[in-house]
C-alpha cells in the first residue's frame, strides 16, 4: 500500500477508530448525552446550540429541562413564555420554533419525540440539520450531522482546506455519507465524536495539532496549513445593531409579567428610527405582541 500524499483524502476507515477513541477519553460530560436526557433533552439542547456556545446554554437548558421536562409541558403554555424563559440564549427566533415543535409532538406524535428522520423533518422549525442530529443522538442512527464543527474538521482532515464554504454544499454532504461508519451504533459515536473534535481541538483558530488523533492523516495539515483562499471570513458584530436593540427590548418584555407602555421601550434604545425598526421586527417574527391600547407583551397564541 503507497503512503497517502499531502493530496489524498485518508481512508475514512482509518479515521473511525482514533477519533472516536479520542471521544471516548476526552468527551465532555453535558447533560444532554446522559442517557436521562432523552430524545427531548437532545433536541432542546440543539435548539439552544445553534450559534451558542456550551457555557451559556447550560443554565438555561438545566431551567428549561426542570420547568418542561417533556413537550406537552411547553405546548401546555404561551409562546411567550418560552420567549421569556430564553433569556439572554440570543436569536430568540428558536424559542418559537421549539415550541411550535413542542406543540406537533405532542398533537402528532402523543408527546414523544418521533425516532424517523422524515417524521423530524416535518416538524415545523426543524431543519435537515436538527433532524439528523436528533435521530443520531437520541435513537442511534446513522446520518451525517453537519454542523460547523464537523465540517471544519472534514474541510481541514479530508479536503485540505482551512475552512468550508459558508454554506453547507453537495460536496460536503456526499464526503459526510462517505465518512460514515457502516453500523449505525459506530456512525452516532462518530457523529458526535467529530463534533466535539472540533469543539475542542479543531477550533476556528489555534487549532491544536498536537492533541489531534488524526493529525498524521490530515490532508490540510500535510499539505503545510494553506491559507484560506475563499472570501474574507469576517466575523459577528453585535455592538450598535438592530440585533442589540431587540435584545434590549425583549429584556424589557421578559422582565415584566404585565404589558408593557411604549415609554419603557423607548427608554432602552436612544435612536428613534433603529428603534421602531427593531420593534417592527420583533412583532413580524411573532416575539412581540402589540395591545390595541398602545401597550406590547411576549405572545400569548
Amino acid at each position: 500500500m503507497t503512503a497517502m500524499t499531502s493530496t489524498q483524502t485518508p481512508p475514512a476507515a482509518s479515521l473511525h477508530t482514533p477519533v472516536i477513541g479520542w471521544f471516548q477519553q476526552h468527551a465532555r460530560d453535558l447533560p444532554w448525552r446522559r442517557p436521562e436526557a432523552g430524545a427531548w433533552g437532545v433536541m432542546v439542547s440543539e435548539f439552544m446550540l445553534q450559534q451558542t456556545p456550551v457555557s451559556r446554554v447550560l443554565p438555561v437548558y438545566e431551567q428549561w429541562l426542570a420547568r418542561w421536562p417533556r413537550p406537552a409541558d411547553l405546548a401546555a403554555e404561551a409562546p411567550g413564555e418560552a420567549v421569556r424563559a430564553w433569556g439572554r440564549l440570543g436569536y430568540p427566533r428558536r424559542a418559537l420554533r421549539l415550541h411550535g415543535a413542542a406543540q406537533a409532538i405532542t398533537e402528532r406524535h402523543g408527546g414523544d419525540v418521533p425516532s424517523e428522520h422524515a417524521q423530524l423533518l416535518a416538524l415545523p422549525g426543524i431543519g435537515e440539520y436538527t433532524a439528523a442530529a436528533v435521530a443520531s443522538f437520541a435513537y442511534g442512527q446513522r446520518h451525517a450531522v453537519l454542523d460547523t464543527n464537523v465540517r471544519r474538521v472534514f474541510a481541514r482532515a479530508a479536503s485540505g482546506v482551512q475552512y468550508p464554504p459558508n454554506a453547507t454544499t453537495a460536496a460536503e454532504r456526499k464526503l459526510a455519507r462517505a465518512l460514515l461508519p457502516e453500523e449505525d451504533e459506530r456512525a452516532a459515536r462518530w457523529a458526535a465524536a467529530t463534533m466535539e473534535l472540533g469543539a475542542l481541538v479543531c477550533t476556528a483558530r489555534n487549532e491544536d495539532c498536537d492533541r489531534c488523533p488524526i493529525a498524521s492523516q490530515c490532508a490540510w495539515r500535510l499539505a503545510g496549513k494553506p491559507a484560506h483562499q475563499g472570501p474574507p471570513r469576517k466575523g459577528q458584530t453585535y455592538a450598535g445593531t438592530d440585533r442589540q436593540v431587540r435584545g434590549r427590548l425583549l429584556a424589557v418584555l421578559r422582565d415584566s409579567v404585565s404589558p408593557v407602555a411604549q415609554a419603557a421601550l423607548d427608554a432602552v434604545w436612544e435612536e428613534p428610527v433603529q428603534r421602531a425598526r427593531a420593534l417592527d421586527g420583533l412583532v413580524a417574527d411573532g416575539l412581540v405582541e402589540p395591545l390595541a391600547d398602545g401597550r406590547y407583551r411576549l405572545p400569548l397564541t
